[in-house]
């Protein structure tokens, strides 16, 4: 798609109307993630991610400390959802190291998972706001997210890397009184979400950058590996949570989310609806938990795993997250390989963005639910 040249204006190729710009976010943080883009007039002609620099080696430092000492370092690259980070973590040690979790447990880090899981889409969505030059979108995720970084806290002693889920189930018990506290807060916060939908969700702003943008078909999100809301937004009905459900979610009550417009509005509305349902599966393992019971199967100093190999996954904020684990006789893994729901959908961007304006570029950008760390981990 071409743009009529001012008069007077001579051009002796094409390529010369073509203009390359590198596209932030510059933060330190992130990598100094960019993406290159090429530009014709206000059309995007190709665009180039470079996911950045951060290079913190996670899984060459996995290999140099034992099965417990990893826990901290592997929460790094997605610190606000650092439950959904270490979750498949535990459950591939667990497989390797012949672990049986106690059932309170596996309920507690369900509820642990959940809340972390509204904390990264609050903060995601706060994040999308601002690209959209919507303050108030930014100021009320952020601050509604302290609801359950509270409750966090109150769990593990930590506001932000939490460091709660360990092989073998939790690090300590829950507090006295937390699951009536807990309750209260989600009605709270629940009230809070249904007023997203005026101020955010039927805002014009928002409609005009987002519907019709950045289209992705069912046949390409499949084609192209994308996972998490992006897929789910395409109508892929795929949730690991329901169809490769892990500790006790095939116990607990709550839907997968599914819309068929595959376009930036609906990749941005996913995850609203999700948290929707994150407030029922809390509500619904408070329930259902035991009153009493341990927490944690104490291991032995050092365990080693055999030799074999395992991989497990989870559905974390941006999708399927799963290690690939290798045990060789030593309390340290030979291997430790993790797959990442950023990087993945990080494959699309350049396909959605090419030939859409520029001025759409944060949306769809933003949209794909991609956490820069953890694709750079």
């Amino acid at each position: 798609m071409t743009t009529p040249l001012p008069p007077g204006i001579q051009l002796e190729k094409v390529d010369d109307r073509i203009m390359t710009l590198n596209v932030g976010p510059q933060h330190p943080g992130s990598g100094h993630m960019r993406l290159i883009i090429k530009v014709d007039g206000d059309y995007i002609v190709s665009c180039d991610p470079d996911p950045g620099y951060v290079h913190r080696g996670e899984e060459k430092m996995a290999e140099y400390r034992n099965y417990i000492q990893n826990i901290p370092h592997l929460e790094r690259p997605v610190i606000h959802d650092s439950c959904n980070v270490l979750y498949p973590y535990c459950l591939a040690v667990e497989e390797l190291l012949g672990i049986e979790v106690p059932e309170r447990a596996k309920y507690i880090r369900v509820i642990a998972s959940e809340l972390n899981r509204c904390i990264y889409t609050l903060y995601w969505l706060a994040i999308y706001g601002i690209f959209l030059g919507h303050s108030t979108m930014f100021m009320w995720p952020a601050g509604d997210r302290e609801l359950f970084i509270d409750l966090l806290e109150a769990m593990s002693g930590a506001r932000v890397t939490h460091a709660y889920l360990v092989p073998g189930g939790v690090r300590n018990d829950l507090p006295a009184n937390f699951e009536e506290r807990c309750l209260r807060q989600v009605d709270y916060f629940e009230k809070r979400l249904k007023e997203y939908q005026a101020i955010f969700y039927k805002n014009p702003l928002l409609i005009s950058r987002t519907e019709g943008t950045g289209i992705l078909s069912r046949t390409d999100a499949i084609r192209l590996g994308t996972t998490g809301s992006v897929l789910r937004a395409s109508g892929v009905d795929f949730d690991l949570r329901k169809k490769e459900p892990y500790d006790v979610y095939e116990n607990l009550d709550f839907q997968t989310v599914v819309m068929k417009e595959g376009d930036s509005y609906a990749r941005s509305y996913i995850p609203y609806l999700e948290m929707f349902e994150s407030c029922r599966i809390i509500r619904d393992a408070i329930r259902k938990m035991p009153k009493s019971g341990s927490v944690r199967t104490k291991l032995k100093p050092n365990p080693k795993g055999g030799n074999d190999e395992v991989y497990k996954r989870v559905e974390s904020g941006r999708g399927s997250l799963g290690y690939y684990i290798v045990s060789n006789n030593r309390p340290e893994p030979y291997r430790v390989k993790i797959s990442v729901g950023s990087f993945r959908n990080l494959i699309c961007m350049p396909y959605l963005l090419k030939g859409e304006l520029l001025g759409n570029m944060p949306s769809v950008y933003w949209g794909l639910n991609y956490w820069p760390v953890e694709a750079d981990r």
